[in-house]
């Protein structure tokens, strides 16, 4: 961007009234100017209420401490979606779907068990090879000497294949799960293709009805190690209503779609915004276990999680009251000079690089953690060995939403 441009912006992030902050507008995150904005807030308001946004009244907690208080007070901050949910977008109530990270406990922590043998080490082992193979196929593809968008032709490319393996999808119709993850989380003024609430719950409902024709020829086979026969095979899950089952199905293929997609495209960027650190890794290879941790706190793929005060409360010096929205800022929080070490620098040999707060903390921390790290690693382990030179191309082009903190394009060139 334009030195004038971010000048301006910084300014103007600066010298506005603090009442007249609205961190909620996508178009900061589009234009990838909201952190002056929450450098402004950690420094002078960092429990801060905005009372008239599109979205309604809310409060921002932009430091890592608050945010962590927010986080492990759940009988306190509700994620129940029938009390709000987790987004700072509040669905009309005939919208509203559970899924175990918008329940709380005991409920959250029976489903959440569930689907959690999927990610674990012995599964991952056994997913490694798969995701290796994978890896190789796309990259041995790329095109030499011409301009591609890594979004599509390695983010998305892999992250789709993915969650195809731990649906058990068919893997010919493997793009729908990327069309309905962008469906669930599209901000309806971004000028996409879906504009209306109506619009988008049709969408929807040709997941459930194509994920239910799979439920039911599961449910009825021998259980196996996918997630719908996890779900189907279930005590906590069997007999959920249609609405929670999509409500899960939407949980689970965004959670295992845009976290990872835009690691993938925003680390690429930062190693190419940090020439020094590409070097460095180049040099050491060794440091990609390292540097993931790093990529996901310096992207933080999601912007935020929201939280409903079911009680009144003081945080920050501020007094929230009972049915408050409070909303935890992520990417604030994982550049805040506090509790991380130069956060505005990316740096792949952090001494501590998982005191990022990108997945969350505490109870609904990321279930599939592991699985994105797994997938980054591969990737870098896997580029390094074909590609001495990647250029950037052309300007990278972000998504318009203030909780999927991505990449719509990046613009690639490898020389070969």
């Amino acid at each position: 961007m334009d030195k004038v441009v971010i000048d301006a912006a910084r300014h103007r992030a600066f010298s506005i009234p603090l009442d007249e902050v609205d961190v909620s507008d996508p178009k900061l995150f589009q234009d990838n100017t909201v952190g002056h904005y929450f450098e402004r807030l950690r420094r002078d308001e960092p429990v801060h209420y905005c009372k008239d946004s599109r979205f309604g009244a809310y409060w921002s907690v932009t430091k890592y401490k608050d945010i962590m208080q927010v986080e492990v007070n759940h009988q306190t901050y509700s994620s129940d979606a029938f009390k709000g949910g987790i987004t700072i977008n509040e669905r009309p109530m005939q919208y509203r779907r559970a899924s175990f990270i918008a329940m709380d406990p005991p409920k959250h922590d029976e489903q959440r068990r569930t689907v959690s043998p999927i990610v674990a080490p012995a599964n991952l082992a056994l997913l490694e090879g798969t995701i290796r193979e994978r890896v190789c196929k796309i990259l041995d593809e790329l095109p030499r000497n011409e301009t591609f968008d890594w979004v599509e032709h390695v983010s998305i490319a892999l992250t789709t294949q993915m969650l195809a393996t731990l649906f058990d999808f068919p893997f010919e119709d493997r793009k729908l799960l990327t069309w309905w993850s962008d469906v669930a989380t599209m901000d309806l003024e971004g000028g996409g293709p879906i504009t209306t609430e109506e619009q988008r719950q049709e969408e929807l409902g040709k997941c459930l009805a194509y994920f239910t024709r799979l439920w039911n020829e599961r449910v009825n086979a021998p259980p196996s190690n996918d997630l719908i026969s996890m779900m189907a095979h279930s005590p906590a899950t069997r007999n959920m209503q249609p609405s929670e089952f999509l409500g899960n199905l939407v949980l689970l293929i965004v959670g295992g779609n845009d976290t990872t997609r835009n690691s993938i495209s925003g680390g690429l960027l930062a190693l190419l915004q940090n020439p020094g650190e590409f070097a460095k890794l180049r040099a050491n290879p060794g440091l990609i276990s390292n540097m993931v941790p790093e990529i996901i706190r310096w992207v933080t793929p999601l912007a935020h999680m929201r939280r409903t005060a079911v009680a009144d409360a003081e945080l920050g010096g501020k007094q929230i009251k009972a049915g408050d929205r409070v909303v935890m800022w992520y990417l604030s929080g994982n550049r805040d000079g506090e509790a991380i070490e130069n956060p505005d620098q990316f740096i792949i040999d952090r001494a501590r690089p998982r005191q990022h707060i990108s997945f969350g903390f505490g109870i609904h921390r990321c279930v599939g953690n592991r699985l994105g790290e797994l997938q980054l690693k591969i990737m870098w382990e896997e580029i390094l060995k074909r590609f001495p030179v990647i250029e950037l191309a052309g300007e990278p082009q972000r998504t318009f939403s203030n909780f999927v903190h991505g990449f719509t394009s990046l613009p690639i060139r490898i020389p070969g």
